[in-house]
C-alpha cells in the first residue's frame, strides 16, 4: 500500500486580477501558508506557466519546477481541462465554447481543435520535461445533446461517435505514449465521458490504449447519483488523478438530477466545501490506499455557499487529516509464529 501525497490544490477556481491570486509567486506563497504541498496547474493560464517554453527546454522547465518549489509547494501534475474539451465540440456548443480559446481561434471549429490538440502535445512534452507522469485533461464530447434518448437516437448514433472520438484522440495518446505520460481523463457531466461505461465505450474505441486512465472526483458521482465507493473497485488500475471535492443532492418536489435550469444555489444537486457535502471521504481515502493509488490528493474548490478562501484553508486541513499514513505491519504481528514447515504439516494432520 501506498501513502497518498498531498494536500496539493488546483490553482485554475483561485487564479485571479487581485494579491496574492495573480501571480505564481505570490499564489503559491499564499497556498504553502495554509499548509498545501503541491499545485495543479492550469496551463491555459498564462500567468500559470510558459507551456511553450516548459515543452521545448529542460533546461528552463528544471528552473520552472525549482522556481515553484522555493514558493514552498511543488508541482503536482499539469491540467488541459480547457484544451482538451475542444478537441471534440458539438457545433450546438460553438458559441460558448469559442471563450475557452484564444481570440484568433474563434469562429473557426477546426482552427480552435487544432490549437487545442497542440496544446495537449505541448503538455504531454513539458509533462516530460518536469518529471511528471500523468496530466489531466477533459475528453470533449459529440453526441452529448442526445444523452437523454428522446427522441429516438438514430441506430448506431452512439458507436460511430465513441469511433470518431476516439479517431480524434489517438494521435494524441500516441504521443503522449511517446513521452511517457498517461492522460487522465475527468469524468464529468457535459463529456462523452461522464460514467464508468461511457470511459470503458472510448476505453475499447481506442484499442484499449494504455495511456488512457482517469481523474476520480466524487463530486460528479454525487450529482449523478453513481455509486463513487463502487467505482473505485471497478476502477482502480485506471485512477491515476483525483480532485478531493464534496457535493450534496436534496431532490424535492419540483426538481432533481436535470436541475431545472436553475443557478447553482437553488439545484438540489450542488458542489460544497470539503465536509459540508454527503462524499463520504473517509472510505475513499480508505479505498484509494488499499489499492495503492500512487498519486496526489487535489483540492478543486466549487462551493455555492463558501467563500474560496475559507474553502482553501479548510481544505487543506481536511485532506491532510484524512491521508492515511499507511501501515508497514500487520497488528497482530506481535502474536505471528516463526515458518517451520514441519510444524504446519502437523498442524495440517500431515
Amino acid at each position: 500500500m501506498k501513502t497518498i501525497k498531498g494536500p496539493g490544490l488546483f490553482l485554475a477556481q483561485f487564479m485571479g486580477d487581485k494579491p496574492p491570486f495573480n501571480t505564481m509567486e505570490s499564489i503559491c506563497k499564499w497556498a504553502a501558508s495554509l499548509g498545501f504541498v503541491g499545485v495543479q496547474i492550469p496551463t491555459v493560464d498564462e500567468r500559470c506557466i510558459d507551456l511553450k517554453k516548459v515543452a521545448e527546454s529542460k533546461d528552463f522547465a528544471d528552473e520552472y519546477k525549482e522556481t515553484i518549489r522555493s514558493y514552498g509547494v511543488e508541482i503536482t501534475e499539469l491540467s488541459t481541462h480547457l484544451q482538451g474539451q475542444l478537441v471534440a465540440v458539438h457545433p450546438a456548443y460553438d458559441i460558448l465554447f469559442d471563450s475557452f480559446a484564444p481570440p484568433q481561434y474563434r469562429n473557426n471549429p477546426k482552427a480552435r481543435q487544432a490549437w487545442a490538440v497542440d496544446q495537449l502535445k505541448l503538455a504531454a512534452k513539458a509533462s516530460r520535461n518536469l518529471g511528471i507522469d500523468v496530466c489531466v485533461t477533459f475528453s470533449g464530447a459529440l453526441i452529448w445533446p442526445y444523452v437523454y434518448p428522446w427522441p429516438q437516437r438514430s441506430k448506431g448514433l452512439v458507436d460511430d461517435a465513441f469511433k470518431e472520438l476516439a479517431k480524434r484522440w489517438l494521435p494524441i495518446l500516441n504521443f503522449f505514449d511517446e513521452q511517457g505520460v498517461d492522460l487522465c481523463y475527468e469524468v464529468h457531466a457535459g463529456e462523452d465521458l461522464h460514467d464508468g461505461i461511457t470511459f470503458e465505450r472510448f476505453w475499447e474505441a481506442t484499442g484499449k490504449h494504455p495511456r488512457v486512465n482517469l481523474l476520480y472526483d466524487p463530486s460528479h458521482f454525487i450529482l449523478q447519483q453513481l455509486d463513487y465507493i463502487t467505482y473505485i473497485d471497478h476502477y482502480h488500475s485506471f485512477i491515476k488523478m483525483f480532485h478531493v471535492k464534496d457535493a450534496e443532492y436534496h431532490p424535492n418536489g419540483k426538481c432533481g438530477a436535470y436541475g431545472g435550469y436553475l443557478d447553482w444555489s437553488e439545484r438540489p444537486g450542488r458542489f460544497r466545501s470539503l465536509g459540508d457535502g454527503q462524499v463520504d471521504f473517509k472510505r475513499i481515502f480508505s479505498k484509494l490506499a488499499y489499492y495503492n493509488y500512487p498519486g496526489w490528493a487535489v483540492l478543486e474548490w466549487e462551493c455555492v455557499l463558501k467563500h474560496p478562501e475559507q474553502g482553501a484553508a479548510e481544505g487543506a486541513r481536511f485532506i491532510k487529516d484524512h491521508i492515511i499514513r499507511v501501515t508497514d505491519k500487520a497488528f497482530d504481528d506481535f502474536a505471528a509464529a516463526k515458518t517451520d514447515t514441519e510444524i504446519n504439516r502437523k498442524i495440517m494432520g500431515l
